[in-house]
């Protein structure tokens, strides 16, 4: 590791209130520890969907929220930590990174972080759109709610919330001074540090607030790189947060922040599935069969794998009226990537990649509010993005091709939105609304091909173009609720999701020339019903959701092997990016929470996808039946149940177990089966397994709090991602983390 000890930072992005559709807590939170035992009912927790507030119960869209309480108590540490918790959701750390996010809603989303390419689930820091997965993968500290909304959320949300969206909400500016300070240490020589204050400044009546959060993040590697002795799967994070305030009464206020995060880690291990052929050819290495250990790899690269992100947002608000609120936010955000990618996981340079990405975006977004109490109300606004991202990959395979790609895709997107909701009776309600998009991308791509590794000697040009392509889209939606009493809601939701489409940068033209044109935009038209439901006088609650997606111009990223030569074998693969065709998504979600007494909580959630390709073309031949969705699980879900006790000074103790399961995955896009060579190629997959956590958390009074968790008890091996290059050899599988402990104890003020 690179800093063995705490360096401490600050960040943070604050608000922006692009509209957000709404969700249900896990708890209700509690100002006291005592209260909290005390409980004999759940809340739904307040949140701001449809830019007004109301509970989760009331909102006719399938989200699930969780307070700062409950991802406390679920040992929530990144987004990655939301995936069991949350019905059809899949969230990891890509292939090669400890801090690139990939993630999926409903059998939707996108497993490429190349630039050029859009992801199919929003990310949101604040209410402001992160537009590239690098460092998207979020630290949790100073938090104040997380959301996941499922399903398309183009009305609001716009492009690229195709599969849904998930907010990270930090804490807000508090009127009166707080703050406080954690210390958690673990196996694997874990260390993390925490720490935030805020409140007035120059006093309670001056009208400015502040808040700063930091956060240190170590832990020693899983595993080890035997040709360096180096840690890899470790984590080494800086993240600091910060915010300002400046309050002109009640009815006007300016707010800054500001975010940064500084992401040195080493380079994931990965466990080589089966050995590589080509290890042959370099002896001088010595034979390279598949490592026991799932984390360990024999790279001779660097271990570098750093990433810098940063951004900062001004959001200014004014209530011109008892009826009409206006915003207007200005965002920007930066970020910058250096990696190396040892797809064989071998001293040999089989297939050998050094990175580089760099990205940029600028947004604003003007928004009108209108509530006059009537029985009409919504929100309307302007929406404009302006972003470049770019970068170069180095290529070495097998140290006789060497390749540079190079290239910047810019954006520039302009959208247009309104949503509606009408009360058509005292219990019947209407919601439409509709988000109209027009975007530019613009592509300068010069890929060429050298004599050798010092990239000096250029022998060929491979792509070089310079082209644009405009996408339209208008994204409505409907949705009719009837509140059947007041303990049950339903609903039906019809909607439009959709993703731009762009340019492949590692297009080869001269091989591929449809490389170069640009791939289609996706769009999926979204069905659901639902329902909201309390019993028991509010100490049991039931959502249930169930969707029918017909799902267009999927985007699908995929090696493929090709003969560079001509003596009839594939010596060589392309990172071709196209549209393979359609899919039907039928799925059914059911999230539960009862509290049966003041002692007792058991809550959780259950999820059945149902996803096929209707179409997939691939060399002009429809492999629709041999193909499987990528991250869509038959069946997944969850159970956590929690036991709650007060102490005889004021304190409490609680304790939880959950566990959590899903069936077995596809976790890579391969084709399994070539009509032209006739070669099979079988993605990589990871059978149905069970994880299972546990926790212990002792509040000695309002300040001071010790916790004592762990994850993947049983230490269930298991892998998330992975790579597959038949024409090199390559079949390498990435795994989540092992069994973990840490012990925390938490100061607040």
């Amino acid at each position: 590791m690179k800093r063995k000890y705490l360096s401490l930072a600050i960040g943070s992005v604050l608000v922006t209130a692009l509209a957000s559709p709404v969700v249900w807590a896990q708890e209700a939170p509690s100002d006291t520890a005592t209260q909290e035992t005390q409980a004999t009912n759940l809340n739904a927790v307040t949140v701001t969907a449809r830019k007004r507030e109301e509970t989760l119960q009331e909102v006719p869209v399938a989200v699930t929220a969780f307070t700062a309480d409950a991802l406390d108590k679920l040992d929530i540490e990144d987004l990655g930590d939301l995936d069991a918790q949350v019905p059809n959701l899949t969230v990891y750390a890509a292939r090669g990174s400890s801090s690139t996010v990939t993630a999926y809603i409903r059998g939707v989303g996108q497993s490429d972080p190349l630039w050029g390419v859009d992801p199919g689930v929003g990310i949101y820091l604040d209410d402001v759109y992160i537009a590239r997965p690098q460092g998207a993968l979020l630290d949790v500290f100073d938090v104040q709610r997380m959301e996941v909304l499922r399903g398309p959320q183009g009305t609001l949300y716009g492009k690229n919330t195709i599969g849904g969206a998930i907010k990270y909400i930090s804490r807000g500016l508090p009127r009166e001074f707080d703050g406080n300070a954690s210390v958690t240490v673990g196996n694997y020589n874990q260390l993390d540090v925490k720490a935030a204050v805020g409140g007035p400044i120059g006093g309670a009546d001056s009208g400015l607030r502040g808040r700063i959060a930091v956060a240190s993040l170590n832990r020693d590697g899983f595993g080890e790189n035997l040709e360096t002795d180096q840690d890899v799967s470790d984590k080494e994070i800086l993240a600091l947060r910060g915010q300002l305030g400046a309050y002109a009464g009640d009815n006007f206020d300016v707010q800054f922040a500001f975010d940064w995060m500084d992401d040195q880690s080493g380079v994931r291990g990965a466990k080589m599935l089966a050995a590589n052929p080509f290890n042959a050819l370099f002896p001088q290495y010595g034979a390279n069969a598949p490592l026991d250990d799932r984390y360990d790899i024999r790279s001779g690269m660097k271990n570098i794998n750093d990433t810098e992100m940063k951004g900062a947002s001004m959001a200014a608000n004014w209530r011109a009226s008892d009826d009409w609120t206006f915003k207007y936010v200005l965002a920007k955000r930066e970020s910058d990537t250096e990696t190396n990618i040892d797809f064989d996981t071998t001293p040999a340079p089989i297939v050998d990649v050094r990175a580089f990405y760099s990205d940029q975006q600028v947004s604003h977004e003007l928004q009108a509010n209108f509530d006059a109490g009537g029985r009409a109300r919504g929100v309307m606004g302007i929406y404009a993005f302006d972003g470049d991202a770019g970068g170069q990959v180095l290529n070495n395979f097998l140290n006789l091709q060497f390749g540079d790609t190079q290239g910047v895709v810019s954006t520039e997107s302009v959208a247009f939105y309104a949503d509606w909701t009408f009360d058509l009776t005292q219990s019947l309600k209407l919601d439409v609304g509709a988000r109209y998009t027009d975007e530019d991308k613009h592509a300068v791509v010069f890929n060429r091909a050298y004599a050798d590794g010092t990239f000096s000697q250029p022998i060929a040009v491979l792509a070089d173009f310079d082209k644009t392509v405009n996408f339209k889209n208008t994204s409505p939606k409907v949705s009719l609720d009837w509140q059947v009493s007041d303990d049950v809601m339903v609903y039906g939701l019809a909607s439009r999701g959709f993703k731009s489409g762009g340019f492949n940068i590692r297009a080869q033209a001269n091989v591929f020339p449809q490389s170069a044109e640009p791939f289609a935009d996706e769009q999926v038209d979204s069905y659901e019903i639902g329902s909201k439901m309390a019993f028991l006088d509010n100490t049991l609650f039931f959502n249930l959701a169930a969707f029918h997606n017909k799902y267009e111009d999927i985007q699908l990223s995929i090696f493929t092997g090709f003969d560079s030569n001509g003596d009839g074998t594939d010596d060589s693969f392309f990172g071709d990016f196209t549209n393979a065709g359609s899919g039907t998504v039928n799925g059914a979600e059911f999230e539960y929470q009862w509290l049966p007494n003041e002692h007792w909580v058991l809550s959780g959630n259950l999820a059945w996808l149902d996803a096929k390709f209707d179409e997939y073309m691939f060399k002009g031949v429809n492999i629709a039946d041999q193909q499987e969705f990528t991250n869509a699980p038959d069946f997944s879900g969850a159970v956590n149940l929690e036991y709650r006790m007060p102490l005889a000074n004021g304190g409490n103790l609680s304790a939880r177990v959950g566990y959590s399961y899903q069936s077995e995955v596809t976790a890579t896009t391969e084709v399994v089966h070539d009509p032209v060579t006739g070669a099979n190629v079988q993605p990589i997959t990871q059978d149905g397994y069970g994880l299972v956590n546990a926790g212990v958390t002792w509040r000695m009074n309002d300040a001071w709090s010790f916790s004592l968790n762990g994850s993947n008890l049983t230490d269930e091996e298991y892998r998330t991602t992975g790579y597959v290059i038949p024409a090199l050899g390559i079949r390498t599988g990435f795994y989540g983390a092992p069994r973990q402990f840490s012990l925390t104890a938490r100061y607040e003020f």
